[in-house]
């Protein structure tokens, strides 16, 4: 059996019309199942290495009405898998060994969706971290040996910490922007 190449490159400056494209593609196919399509992971970072996989974020109205649609995920290439070792996720990746896209799917403002777009957003916001992040990960996936489980791990402290941050800046907006009484931290 044949391994995936991990290989992180310089940004791409199609890649958000690559995510563009098959957003408009997965909202034709799904319909109303889908409430929002996302570009998120390092593709959607100007200016980020990245593996040239183009990760999206799917908000759909549940996950059971997700699971009912299989049929037309498989119909464009995707690879329903489930969960894949995240809780209320659907995993659907594209592309076999040469994977071009991926979607991770969950029900429309599970925590999961927060944490994407909060990270996301927090390395747009900030250039310095989001060049550190990808010496990182060009540096992990030099020394990875193809090995995917190695290369997640190489990044997973660093990832932790971006993201605990990205969700603090997260949470401080959102309460800044509460302007009602019943508003809670």
């Amino acid at each position: 059996m044949s391994l995936r190449t991990v290989e992180v490159i310089p940004y791409d400056p199609r890649w958000p019309a690559m995510f563009e494209e098959e957003a408009a593609l997965l909202h034709r196919i799904l319909g109303e199942v889908a409430v929002q399509v996302h570009h998120i992971g390092s593709t959607s970072v100007p200016g980020l290495a990245a593996k040239p996989i183009i990760d999206i974020l799917l908000e759909v109205t549940s996950l059971d009405a997700l699971d009912v649609v299989n049929d037309a995920m498989r119909a464009i290439g995707y690879e329903p898998r489930g969960e894949r070792g995240i809780p209320r996720r659907r995993y659907f990746p594209k592309g076999g060994l040469d994977r071009t896209h991926q979607v991770h799917a969950f029900a429309a403002g599970d925590e999961h969706v927060i944490r994407h777009l909060a990270f996301r957003d927090y390395l747009r916001a900030h250039p310095e971290t989001a060049r550190e992040y990808g010496e990182l990960k060009i540096a992990v996936a030099r020394e990875c040996d193809n090995d995917i489980e190695r290369y997640c791990e190489g990044k997973d402290a660093y990832v932790k910490a971006v993201e605990a941050r990205a969700l603090l800046a997260h949470n401080r907006v959102s309460n800044r922007s509460c302007t009602n009484v019943d508003c809670r931290e």
